[in-house]
């Protein structure tokens, strides 16, 4: 039977594993809000991706009771907790190098983000930083301050805004890959567990063969 210290640390990572599922999900629910800067910066896609996610990890915690609750000698719960744990960390992956690709050519992946996004939410940035347009006056939404003529003219909102952005794509991005980490561990966690309990039951077959009292 695996230690006490080795199901301790498999549980410690599980739950960090549920927890970081738990913040995934809030954050990407959260952040569906009405905000300026977030709205644009964070797409629906990447919202929606960090949500689906965010229940990947939860449902990966469920499936990791179930097979730590199985009896000592059969493993094939947490051979498919692993499995699992692997198509966790490509997904993680695949979603954090979209967030990282945004990163490269930010004024042109976020000037097509302009130009794609709503009315309501380019007036919602032109607003905020009283600016006008994306770049050079271009894309501009006539409304609030950009209403009159001579405020059109100033400069786009480029320059105020992309900073922020550049910001809140690392913050995620790094988050992101910081889950690597927990999938990693929590994988290799499970192989101990995988590895003592055969040991255990090949030791507990040879006890039995001997006719009782030895090994385990």
């Amino acid at each position: 039977m695996p230690s006490k210290t080795l199901l301790a640390v498999w549980g410690v990572i599980d739950f960090l594993l549920l927890a970081a599922g738990g913040m995934t999900i809030a954050i990407s629910v959260l952040f569906k809000a009405p905000d300026p800067i977030r709205n644009i910066a964070l797409t629906d896609f990447d919202l929606n991706f960090g949500l689906v996610l965010g229940i990947f990890y939860v449902a990966t915690f469920c499936l990791s009771i179930g097979a730590i609750l199985q009896r000592n000698h059969v493993t094939i719960g947490l051979a498919i907790l692993n499995w699992a744990l692997i198509a966790d960390a490509i997904v993680t992956v695949i979603y954090g190098a979209n967030l990282w690709y945004m990163t490269l050519q930010e004024t042109l992946n976020f000037s097509r983000v302009w130009n794609t996004t709503t009315p309501a939410r380019r007036v919602a940035v032109q607003e905020k930083f009283k600016c006008c347009g994306f770049l050079n006056n271009t894309a501009v939404e006539a409304s609030g301050f950009c209403a009159t003529p001579a405020n059109a003219l100033d400069n786009g909102c480029s320059a105020t805004f992309l900073p922020l952005a550049d910001t809140m794509l690392m913050d995620a991005f790094t988050t992101v890959y910081g889950y690597t980490a927990i999938l990693v561990l929590f994988f290799l966690a499970t192989m101990c567990v995988i590895k003592k309990r055969q040991e255990t039951e090949r030791f507990r077959q040879i006890d039995a063969k001997r006719g009782g009292g030895g090994f385990v």
